[in-house]
């Protein structure tokens, strides 16, 4: 719902349990008033307070007691009076920079429209949303900025875009357009990140503000590894359950800022948006530029509420398409099972061993095209290589279906390797500067996909192979970030946007591509999560989150992506020991409790495991099936965190409260070590639940109140019942008592 108080100028932007508040000063500045829990009243002006400052503080309008620096702003522009990091920042005609936007206009409209090039969340019917659009105006120098803010009443979240339009007669530069700006009144906030690695990604960062600014950011042309396109700013004493959350999230997948400043007086900023690092846009007259969108959550049920509404909202409003709601399959890749050293027979191996587990899909990964026996070439040649494939791609598939299972492939549509036809043809359709060197990184350049011509080649490659044979599924990668960022066709002021350019194109081009293919499942990839970001999972509804499959460090990886993410939207494998990035050595049932934690699937080669594993990996295919939609759409929780702990704990609920999935895990056995114990979330208190593995009925309060025992060995583990034997065999491991331990439990709620 959205409000405008005419007599007081005031917005209140109202969801289920959030008031967002902004007021239109009688000078026309707009300023930022309330972030919080819903409040009841349509007029704060109260809370608008003014004092004079020491003379460093400037006068606004030359007026005493009025100054922008110490008001809470809503879009703080740069030059002006408000010498704190600004939200937006144009060079204009004559060179200057200062800017002065204020209040011309706003109107209220039912629904949310869709950004035009950009991914956002949507509407499925208008009375879901309601749209706010405040227009600023620079008078001296023409220029309007567009304030979007959309409320989701139902799901508790405010979406957010800046539009730039051009009126003057000049061409505008614009240095800075952040697409959220939030001001709070005090700096007792901690600082919540998603950071890491290739290979760790999005581990938990959590620190507390201090004068001055801190920010995450990525200059690398991508989301990254490094940093995820979020921030949260929480109180000291906010914890999983309680207390205050306030978070953004921006809908992009190239260079972004998220930025928290604490001024002198101890006023904390909160900005987010593409990253103003090597980013000029040129706005000639007449044009606009639509900055990509944010989204606002404010919980004061801690950061689990914080996390449910994100994941709610992202499963059912960003993610789109057929596969959205659909429970995802359980498949096998063959890429550490094989790597590049395969053929047609070996493939067919894995596939027939895939199918008498139960497994539904099978994924060919990198090295089925062109002349790719190694990573140094063939990338862009996407035909099929009949010299590893005897008979075609389609003969293979054909014959993969026979057996029962859907299939799917690998491509890495963005890249081109120097050592491939394509290049040979066209060596200046990748990202360079004339004169500099070219540098590879995985022995590959990144195509120049500002280019409509690049494009278009990868959107008509790509769908020449999906339309060849019955593909089901495609696996889409991204192995480098950018250097060397230049474009060979457009001229020198405009190379500055050739970082955004891009990512404008691989949204047109992974529009296209999905939408010529409805029913194909995608699943987006950057050497794992390097891009695990809400403006691909807008077109691919599920990402594979993290190139490190061993199970102690995906505990750490996926719990961090919960924070933000949907549990369907994550691909977690079963892989072989050791595991081939860390080397460790973990049970084949700790790696299955672990995997099951998303959308569950396997990499390795299953014709080399042993009897007693494959006996495993059959109960584990069938449990996880019998259990899926509950974690794949069910409310997550966190229950224990594994960032400086040796346990980790989480849980699945169902949306009815009607069932439960509990998992525990212990990283390094303790000698003489004291009983563990899990407190279950979210359930019924009044109900009763059923362990399905042994039929023990126990309360909703019991399990969460009093907790669930974890057995400290395996002789003291709960048994089965005889009809539940086979289903959990593939999740029972001796090693609670060694290292690497996990259990899992199954409850259902009985009359």
């Amino acid at each position: 719902m959205i409000l405008f108080n005419e007599q007081a100028k005031t917005f209140h932007l109202k969801t289920a349990k959030t008031s967002y508040v902004m007021k239109v000063l009688d000078s026309g500045h707009l300023i930022h008033v309330y972030w919080g829990k819903s409040l009841h009243t349509n007029n704060l002006d109260y809370a608008v307070r003014r004092r004079d400052f020491f003379s460093f503080v400037a006068n606004t309008d030359n007026i005493q007691e009025f100054h922008l620096e110490a008001l809470a702003q809503e879009y703080p522009g740069y030059g002006s009076t408000d010498l704190r990091s600004p939200a937006i920042e144009l060079v204009y005609g004559d060179g200057t920079s200062a800017t002065d936007f204020r209040y011309l206009s706003h109107k209220i409209t039912a629904g949310k429209p869709k950004l035009e090039g950009l991914p956002a969340t949507y509407v499925e019917s208008e009375d879901e949303a309601q749209t706010l659009e405040i227009t600023l105006l620079d008078k001296v120098k023409n220029v309007e900025v567009v304030l979007s803010y959309s409320v989701f009443d139902k799901f508790d979240a405010i979406a957010r875009s800046v539009k730039v339009v051009n009126k003057s007669d000049d061409t505008v530069k614009i240095q800075r357009v952040l697409s959220a700006n939030v001001d709070f009144k005090d700096g007792n906030f901690e600082m919540i990140q998603l950071s890491g690695s290739w290979a760790r990604e999005r581990h938990i960062i959590r620190t507390p503000l201090r004068s001055g600014g801190q920010c995450v950011e990525s200059r690398r042309g991508a989301s990254s590894h490094a940093q995820n396109p979020f921030m949260a700013l929480v109180r000291p004493e906010t914890t999983e359950n309680t207390g205050d959350a306030y978070a953004v999230s921006l809908i992009y997948s190239g260079n972004f800022l998220a930025n928290t400043e604490v001024d002198m007086y101890n006023n904390s900023r909160l900005q987010i948006g593409i990253n103003p690092f090597d980013f000029t846009w040129q706005l000639k007259a007449g044009e606009s530029f639509q900055a990509p969108e944010a989204v606002l959550v404010y919980s004061g049920e801690g950061l689990t509420g914080m996390s449910h509404i994100y994941q709610n909202f992202y499963g059912k409003r960003l993610m789109r398409g057929y596969w959205r709601d659909k429970v995802r399959p359980v498949l096998i890749n063959n890429w550490e099972a094989t790597y590049f050293d395969f053929d047609e027979v070996k493939i067919k191996a894995i596939a027939k061993q895939a199918s008498e587990f139960g497994i539904e899909l099978f994924v060919l990964d990198d090295g089925w095209f062109g002349e790719r026996n190694n990573d140094d070439r063939s990338l862009g040649d996407w035909v099929v290589n009949e010299n590893k494939i005897h008979g075609g791609l389609k003969k293979l598939v054909d014959e993969v279906n026979a057996m029962g299972l859907k299939f799917g492939l690998w491509f890495e549509p963005e890249m081109v390797c120097p050592i491939s036809k394509l290049y040979e043809a066209h060596p200046d359709w990748c990202l360079h500067i004339e004169g500099r060197t070219r540098s590879t990184a995985r022995r590959q350049l990144i195509l120049d996909l500002s280019r409509k011509e690049v494009c278009d080649y990868v959107i008509e490659s790509v769908s020449s192979v999906l339309s060849s044979a019955n593909i089901e599924y495609v696996k889409w990668d991204m192995n480098r970030n950018m250097t060397e960022i230049g474009s060979a066709t457009l001229p020198p002021e405009n190379q500055r946007e050739v970082a955004h350019r891009y990512m404008l194109g691989l949204y047109r081009i992974m529009d296209e591509i999905t939408s010529r293919f409805p029913k194909i499942l995608f699943e987006s990839c950057s050497g794992g999560g390097g891009r695990f970001d809400p403006g691909i999972l807008y077109y691919m509804p599920q990402t594979w989150t993290s190139d490190d499959t061993d199970a102690m460090e995906r505990l750490a990886i996926q719990y961090g992506t919960s924070m933000v993410y949907p549990s369907v939207s994550m691909g977690c494998h079963v892989s072989a020991v050791p595991n081939h990035q860390v080397h460790r050595i973990t049970p084949f049932a700790t790696r299955g409790i672990c995997a099951m934690s998303g959308n569950f699937g396997y990499e390795l080669d299953l014709t080399k495991l042993t009897e007693i594993e494959k006996m495993q990996a059959k109960s584990q295919v069938a449990f996880y099936k019998e259990v899926r939609e509950l974690i794949q759409f069910g409310d997550f929780y966190r229950l224990q965190s594994p960032f400086g702990s040796n346990t980790c704990a989480w849980s699945f609920v169902a949306k009815d409260k009607s069932e439960a999935i509990v998992s525990f895990f212990r990283k390094m056995a303790e000698p003489n070590c004291a009983f563990a114990t899990v407190y279950a979330t979210g359930l019924d208190a009044d109900a009763k639940y059923k362990d399905m593995r042994t039929g023990e009925v126990y309360g909703g309060d019991e399990l969460m109140q009093v907790g669930i025992n974890v057995p400290y060995a395996i002789t003291s583990a709960p048994k089965a019942t005889d009809d539940a034997k086979d289903m959990y065999a593939g999740m029972i491991t001796d090693a609670i008592q060694g290292d690497y331990g996990a259990f899992i439990w199954h409850f259902k709620k009985v009359d």
